[in-house]
Order: structure tokens, then C-alpha cells, then sequence
């Protein structure tokens, strides 16, 4: 364009010098030529110059050179010269100024105005570029580039007005992908899906074997859930192309749109089988169904047999996680457990496989055993946040709270924002009897969630521990407003009223919400127990204790109830080895070493 522009420039300057007279004329009249040919010659060479330094890529320099220029000959082709190097410079106010004065000078030169048009899309004044677009298109009725423009500046807030545009785009150019996708679109966006589908079709009669115009129109039937229609295209492409791996996926895909999972698992068993294809496209496929597994059952044994497929060419460690994660959930603990350990045995570097294997004996209630894994884990990952949660929660469960406290406390450094975090190093401290402490924690994590019940709940027990009946009533009633059935608060409000032997009917009340809700909670049974012995109905406190210690099994607080029920209904010699045998489990439960002593409460 370039050198197109000079060549005529050059030409221009060159035919106005040919034409001075050099005959004897008026000597005035020949001098003003002989000076307005010089100033041409003059400014031609500064354009040249600017030329010049276009081609160095130096713009400062040439709009310095064209400027002059300017000065001397104002033509519209030095104008549009200084825009274009003011465009490139990003600097738009200045060459908007310019590529006006061009236009100005030839209102009906195209590369001005298209220049003009450029510089207004660049600002953002759409408006601006649209009227210039309109005038170019006056101009040039088959300017495809003006018409094409137009029709994108229409789109966002036009695209009625786009469309339009389009169909003349169409009609002087026929039926073409880049314009009839985007006419589909518009018609999409503006919910005429009969037009867009019709759009659609047209595309398809332009070239019937295209496979990837038949997949963008498979799209448009997923996108508007015209399933049974996008399953024909797509079938149309596998036909023609049975290999095809993406047509597989998109089917598949479908059937999982239709909860066709079943048949969804055909085609991602195909794939899964195919030799080109990444390792993980195939284990997030086989992920796809394990995921969804947990909201329909049926989809298991389908993830099951897909990791299997994959296993057979692998030994990564990702699919003999999820291997082991499908044991867990089929509650087969030495697979899972088998599993779990090759994971760690194949990649001992990352950290997923210690988490899974110390998780999976967490969730089964074997702490010693996570206790175990995660030791070893920890020394290889000192800084990962879950290993130290789950390692300082299962020393907690095994009534370690110092260990726990070490572990808890890193936790809670590497995330302060975690709620598991925080709840639990709050626990374990009040354990420790830390009991500020804990309640900052536990006051830091209500703070990031005021209505949860549980944390309420947590806050409530330390502040019993205590012994801070005030805030502790408050804090538990707080929580029963929220959740009046919650079994947990219920009992541990109850006990702590029975300990005090205050509003026991209350507390009556309360537990036996608790054991309505969990009649085989050894905790509970024991509450409710208390709280008869509280009353003086002692045939139901020996009941309920009992079947405390039949459920739960002989635990030093229970044992110690149970003793004084005991004792309350004539029974001296059994409430002292009940005792006994509480002291035996536990020395620090007061009162016991005087009970035994005296042979009574």
C-alpha cells in the first residue's frame, strides 16, 4: 500500500511541475509558480525522507519529515501518511486528527476513510466507525470488507441490523461458512433457533462431507439441547468417519446429556481402547463417571471397568488411586488398602496417595493405623496442610493432644482460614486445658461461619469445661435456636445442666431428643441416665447407664455413674468395684479415690 500511495504521490507532484510555462509571461506570475513548484519539489523530498524512515520502522521520525511536508504542500495523501504512522503509535487521538483532515481533502478516497474507520474501532467510539462504514458502503456497494465490519460493530447491540448486513455479504459473495456460522449465532442469541437451524442447513448444502462443519453444527444442537438431532450429525460423521476419537467423545457426550450413561460408556470405552489417546483424557473420562457415582450408584461398577481398561496399558499411579478410591466406596478395605500402598510405591514424590491411604483408615476409625502412614508422610511433606490436619485430628481421636497439638498447629499456620482447621486445635486445646487459646480459635473460625452449629457446639463444651455457666448457657441456647433438634447439642446441654442439677426437666427434655435420634449412643444413654439420677429416679438411671456401658463398652466416666446409681439403690459392694474399675481406666476422675475409700458417695 505503500508503494502504491507514493508511486501516485510521485506522479501527482511530477505532472503539476511539467505544466509551469517557460514561455514569457508575466514575470510576478512566474515567479509565484517558480515558488510553489519549489515548495512541491521541497515537500516531496520531506516526504521521501519520511518514507525513508518508515521503512526503519522509525514512525517519531517520519511524522516529523511528513509534518513539514504538510506544511508546504496540505495534500491528503501526506495527512493520511502521519495517521497511519500516529495508528501505529499508538497514539489515537493524533491520528484521528490527521486521518480527518484526509478525508476532508478526498471524501470519497476508500483507504481514507477505511484508515478513519480503524483508528474510531481502536477507540472504542463504534458509533463513529459505523457512520464510516455507512459512507464507504455508499461509495462502494460491494465493498465485502466494509460490509463485514459493519456487520461485527452491529453484533453486540444490533444484531437484528448484523443479520441484515450478513444477507447482503451473502448475496453478493453466495453462501459462505465464515458469514452464514455467525448469521446462526445471531439468530441463536435472539431465540429464533427455527432460523438459526435453517442457517445451519444451508451451511450444510454448501459442502455435505465437510466433517468439521458438521461438528459445529452438532454443537448448535447440544447448545440448544436438540439432542436426538445432534446424535443423526454426529452419527452422519462417524459413518464417514469411523476413527474419528473427537465425533466419539462428543456422542458420548450426549448420552451423558440424556443420562444415557449406560450407552455413554460404549463410546468412552472405545476411545479408552485407542492407542493415541493421552493417558489423561483417558483417566479424566474413567474420573467423569467415578465422580457422578456418588450421585447415582449404577455409574460404579461403569468407572470400575473403565479404570480396569486403562490399567491394562498403565501403571500410573493417578488410575490406581482412583482404583483404590472405588475399592473404598465398595468397602473392599484390602484392595483399597493394596491400592493405596502401589500409589505411594509408584509415586512416594506426590503427596495424593499418603492422603488417600492415611484418609481411608481416618474414615475407618483406625487412627493408629493413620497415625502410622501419615508419620511417614509427613517427614517427606512437612508443609502439606492436609497431611498435618488428618495427623493431628487421629492423634486427637487416640487422646494425644500433645502430638496433636504440634500437628494441629502447623495447620493451622499453612491455612488460618480452614474451619476444620481451627475447630479442631481449638479442641485439642481445651483439652489441654489451654482454654484461652482455644476459644480465640474456635471464636476465628465461628467468625467465618456464625451459623454453624457444630463450632457453637464446640465453644459451648469448653466454655462447661470451665465452668463458665454463663457464657456457656448462652452459647448452647444460641445454638438450639438455630438447630432445636441437633442431637449433639442437646446432650451436652443436658449434661452440663445434670452436673449442675439445675432445670432438669429441661434437660430431660433435651436428651431425649438426643437419644430419639441416636438410641445406641453410649454418650447419650449416659446423660439421660445422669439426668434420671439427678431426679432420684433411680431404677431408669441403672437402665439407661447400663445400656451405656453395653453399647459403648467400660469407659472410667460411665463406670463412676454407674457406681453411684449403684450405691443410691443399696447395692455398696457393687458400686465400689464399679469404681474400682473406673479408677483402674482412669485415676484423674475426681472424686473416685475418696469414694472407694469411704465405700460410698
Amino acid at each position: 500500500m505503500r508503494i502504491v500511495f507514493l508511486t501516485l504521490f510521485v506522479l501527482g507532484f511530477f505532472g503539476c511541475a511539467s505544466s509551469i510555462k517557460t514561455g514569457a509571461d508575466n514575470d510576478g506570475k512566474q515567479e509565484k509558480k517558480s515558488l510553489k513548484t519549489d515548495a512541491k519539489r521541497k515537500a516531496l523530498d520531506l516526504f521521501l525522507n519520511g518514507v525513508n524512515a518508515d521503512a526503519k520502522g522509525d514512525y517519531a521520525s517520519a511524522i516529523l519529515e511528513y509534518q513539514e511536508a504538510a506544511q508546504l504542500d496540505p495534500s491528503g495523501g501526506i495527512y493520511y501518511a502521519i495517521a497511519k504512522d500516529y495508528f501505529f503509535l499508538n497514539k489515537l487521538s493524533f491520528a484521528l486528527q490527521n486521518a480527518s483532515k484526509a478525508a476532508a481533502i478526498e471524501p470519497d478516497n476508500i483507504e481514507y476513510l477505511m484508515l478513519q474507520e480503524e483508528i474510531f474501532s481502536a477507540a472504542k467510539k463504534n458509533d463513529d466507525a459505523i457512520t464510516v462504514l455507512e459512507k464507504i458502503i455508499s461509495i462502494d456497494s460491494t465493498n465485502i470488507n466494509a460490509f463485514y465490519k459493519l456487520a461485527r460493530l452491529y453484533e453486540p447491540n444490533k444484531p437484528t441490523q448484523a443479520i441484515e448486513v450478513y444477507q447482503k455479504i451473502t448475496k453478493l459473495i453466495g453462501n459462505d461458512w465464515s458469514v452464514l456460522t455467525r448469521v446462526a449465532d445471531l439468530y441463536e442469541r435472539l431465540g429464533n433457533n427455527e432460523k438459526a437451524v435453517e442457517t445451519l442447513e444451508s451451511l450444510s448444502e454448501i459442502d455435505p462431507a465437510n466433517k468439521e462443519l458438521q461438528k459445529v453444527i452438532v454443537d448448535f444442537y447440544i447448545r440448544n439441547k436438540n439432542y436426538e438431532k445432534a446424535l443423526m450429525q454426529v452419527d452422519d460423521v462417524l459413518r464417514a468417519y469411523p476413527d474419528d476419537l473427537e465425533a466419539r467423545e462428543t456422542k458420548a457426550r450426549i448420552y451423558v446429556l440424556q443420562d444415557s450413561l449406560a450407552k455413554a460408556s460404549v463410546e468412552y470405552d472405545f476411545i479408552l481402547k485407542q492407542k493415541n489417546v493421552p493417558l489423561e483424557t483417558k483417566i479424566s473420562i474413567g474420573a467423569t463417571y467415578f465422580q457422578n457415582s456418588f450421585k447415582d450408584s449404577t455409574l460404579l461398577p461403569i468407572a470400575k471397568k473403565l479404570f480396569l481398561t486403562i490399567d491394562k496399558d498403565t501403571t500410573d499411579w493417578q488410575v490406581k488411586l482412583h482404583l483404590g478410591a472405588i475399592a473404598t466406596v465398595e468397602k473392599n478395605d484390602s484392595l483399597a488398602t493394596s491400592y493405596y500402598n502401589l500409589v505411594i510405591e509408584l509415586a512416594p514424590w506426590h503427596p495424593e496417595g499418603w492422603i488417600r491411604l492415611g484418609g481411608f483408615y481416618f474414615d475407618n476409625k483406625k487412627y493408629s493405623e493413620t497415625v502410622k502412614v501419615l508419620s511417614t508422610a509427613i517427614t517427606k511433606f512437612p508443609e502439606d496442610f492436609t497431611i498435618n490436619l488428618l495427623l493431628g485430628v487421629a492423634f486427637a481421636q487416640l487422646d494425644k493432644h500433645d502430638s496433636a497439638k504440634v500437628y494441629l498447629s502447623k495447620a493451622v499456620e499453612l491455612n488460618g482460614n480452614d474451619i476444620n482447621a481451627l475447630t479442631s486445635y481449638g479442641y485439642t486445646l481445651s483439652q489441654l486445658k489451654e482454654n484461652d487459646k482455644a476459644i480465640f480459635y474456635i471464636n476465628k473460625a465461628i467468625k467465618l461461619d456464625p451459623t454453624n452449629v457444630d463450632l457453637l457446639g464446640t465453644l459451648g463444651l469448653i466454655y462447661d469445661g470451665q465452668e463458665a455457666w454463663t457464657q456457656c448457657d448462652s452459647i448452647y441456647s444460641l445454638a438450639l435456636k438455630s438447630s432445636p433438634n441437633n442431637a449433639l447439642i442437646n446432650n451436652n446441654y443436658a449434661y452440663s445442666l445434670s452436673k449442675r442439677a439445675i432445670r432438669l426437666d429441661e434437660a430431660l427434655a433435651m436428651v431425649k431428643i438426643a437419644v430419639t435420634a441416636e438410641p445406641k449412643n453410649s454418650s447419650y444413654l449416659d446423660t439421660i441416665g445422669w439426668v434420671y439420677f439427678q431426679l432420684g429416679d433411680y431404677e431408669n438411671a441403672k437402665k439407661y447407664i447400663g445400656e451405656a456401658l453395653e453399647v459403648g463398652g467400660e469407659k472410667a466416666v460411665i463406670l463412676d455413674h454407674y457406681g453411684d446409681v449403684l450405691f443410691k439403690l443399696g447395692k455398696k459392694e457393687e458400686a465400689v468395684t464399679s469404681w474400682k474399675k473406673a479408677f483402674e481406666l482412669d485415676n484423674s476422675v475426681g472424686g473416685l479415690q475418696s469414694k472407694i475409700e469411704r465405700g460410698a458417695l
